[in-house]
């Protein structure tokens, strides 16, 4: 028991400086200091957390903080239960549309690129014509396809 009330004297001694006021500041050489104890007067300081057992002292609470932190009626818990379903619900349809059509655009450029590959590997380019004829393209007809495709290309996949 002797041993029990030691340890958590022991464990209550070592919990209070985590309660203590932090101060962070630029010493004179430009370095950041950290420490429980404030800094010189002339110092600009960045208080990093308060203490617990001074967070509540000196500050009384309204009624409109009340009204905020009273115990929530079961209708009121039930609909913002209910609020946070559809808010969940449309944020992953949103990721949903989101990630289809990113697909989409990753497979439109795909796709142009595999044109404008096909394009510039030379060679006889072939279409076909309103009839269901094929139609060999001409040089010139080939610089054109291949400036449209590049510029489809770079549309696609930016």
């Amino acid at each position: 028991m002797k041993r029990l009330s030691v340890a958590i004297w022991l464990a209550l001694c070592l919990a209070l400086p985590a309660s203590a006021q932090m101060y962070k500041w630029v010493d004179s050489d430009g370095k950041v200091q950290y420490s429980d104890t404030p800094p010189p007067s002339n110092v600009k300081t960045e208080k990093l957390r308060t203490p617990a057992a001074s967070e509540g002292k000196g500050k009384e609470e309204t009624p409109k903080d009340a009204a905020k932190t009273a115990p929530k009626t079961v209708a009121e818990q039930e609909q913002a239960f209910r609020k946070r379903q559809l808010d969940a619900a449309k944020a992953q349809e949103e990721e949903a549309r989101k990630q289809a059509e990113a697909r989409d655009k990753a497979e439109n450029c795909k796709r142009a690129k595999a044109a404008l590959a096909n394009l510039t590997l030379g060679g006889r380019q072939v279409r076909i014509d309103d009839k269901g004829e094929r139609v060999f393209l001409d040089d010139q007809q080939i610089v054109q396809e291949t400036a449209r495709a590049r510029e489809e290309a770079a549309a696609m996949c930016n």
